[in-house]
């Protein structure tokens, strides 16, 4: 079993070799298979006896693959959670190695998924098997869920995992995203709708002037630009204020017709005291505000398409305090962090589920190009999370 950092320095080899095999199998969220990258886990867990199984979604997609170590007393199960789905590559003539090159240089682990988050996924899995022979003295069970449904934004390895009858229900969740300097234990919320405006139709060079669809759906920005949305409340201890951002804006073609059609995307950001019906109520009156305004022959639409409450741990709470207890021991200054973006934390935080994310290796280029992570502090951060791991499974 390693419990300190120069027993974690033994198996760092081990950890890199089997993150190089993931990043060298493409596995970019809804672009590739993700078959030869799970095999790879497959083969690496079936060769340590380790038991695991595919999660499938509800029409029979392959979202990904659940490792479980059941301990012989009774306590809660936790759960280590790691995508091995990937952002795309973007313009590859862009990266200076191959997206996919597993490579090390000057101590970086090069290629898409090194950062977030194949790294992670390899040392979870070590973390499983270093595990396994003193499972009978531990308390309740972990489990290491690795999602290939993640940077889809459908999460549907984590939504499988959930509705799994045959899974144990996690206690908490951590989530291996990278950084070193914080445990994000919060998020903002999300509201999300898609917003259809309407107009008559016609000719561009007409005599007779048409409010055209873009138009309103122009007037209808504005309105949302300057809504009125609350400050940070410093009652309820939440450090970040609501946002609003329009992220998508569709109507029209070609030059000689003005549309009758405009479709936006609109993201909200909640917080505990601004939440999804807040800003639901927000962009209904600015909805009615156009369409009093400026009148068209169909009322706006505004169709929800997600919402996700916010959340946030205090320091004390589980398993916040075991992994940023472990990092203390290990001599780490890391800071308890709430994020403005959200993340899977908060998807599970709606299950009722506490969760931390972004504790992790020092990276660049996530989401961008020349991805890397940085491998000096491996043996720490493979020493914290088994530590908090441990915590957990000997308390009960």
């Amino acid at each position: 079993m390693i419990e300190n950092v120069s027993q974690a320095a033994a198996r760092t080899a081990s950890v890199v070799e089997l993150a190089r095999e993931l990043i060298r199998r493409p596995s970019r969220g809804g672009i590739d298979d993700y078959g030869p990258v799970l095999s790879v886990l497959e083969d690496w867990l079936a060769s340590r006896g380790l038991p695991h199984r595919r999660l499938h979604d509800a029409a029979g997609e392959l979202v990904g693959l659940l490792v479980e170590i059941p301990g012989g007393r009774p306590g809660p199960w936790w759960t280590l959670d790691a995508c091995v789905d990937t952002a795309p590559y973007g313009d590859e003539t862009a990266w200076s190695f191959p997206p996919a090159s597993g490579e090390i240089a000057d101590g970086w682990l090069l290629g898409r998924g090194s950062a977030d988050s194949k790294l992670a996924a390899a040392m979870f899995c070590h973390i499983a098997a270093d595990l396994a022979p003193r499972a009978e003295a531990l308390h309740g069970g972990l489990a290491v869920l690795l999602d290939v449904d993640e940077h889809t934004g459908g999460f549907g390895g984590a939504r499988a995992y959930l509705a799994d009858p045959q899974a144990a229900r996690p206690a908490g969740v951590m989530i291996g995203y990278p950084g070193l300097d914080e445990v994000v234990v919060g998020g903002r919320g999300l509201w999300r709708a898609t917003l259809v405006v309407h107009a008559p139709s016609g000719h561009s060079g007409s005599s007779k002037t048409v409010v055209g669809a873009i138009s309103r759906a122009a007037h209808l920005v504005r309105l949302l630009d300057t809504a009125d949305l609350p400050r940070i409340d410093g009652a309820s201890g939440f450090p970040l204020p609501p946002k609003l951002s329009v992220t998508a804006f569709h109507g029209g073609q070609g030059f000689s017709v003005t549309p009758d059609r405009c479709e936006l995307n609109v993201d909200i950001r909640t917080t505990p005291t601004f939440d999804g019906h807040d800003a639901e109520t927000l962009v209904s009156k600015a909805v009615a505000e156009l369409d009093a305004e400026v009148p068209a022959p169909k009322p706006t639409e505004v169709t929800p398409v997600a919402t996700w409450p916010p959340f946030r741990l205090t320091e004390g709470e589980q398993p916040a305090a075991a992994l940023l207890g472990a990092a203390a021991e290990a001599g780490l200054t890391v800071r308890a962090k709430t994020a403005g973006p959200s993340n899977i934390g908060n998807l599970l935080a709606g299950e009722g589920i506490p969760a931390t994310a972004g504790f992790g290796l020092p990276y660049e280029g996530l989401h961008g190009i020349d991805e890397r992570a940085h491998l000096a502090q491996l043996p720490t951060v493979y020493a914290v999370y088994q530590r908090a791991v441990l915590d957990l499974l000997r308390a009960g």
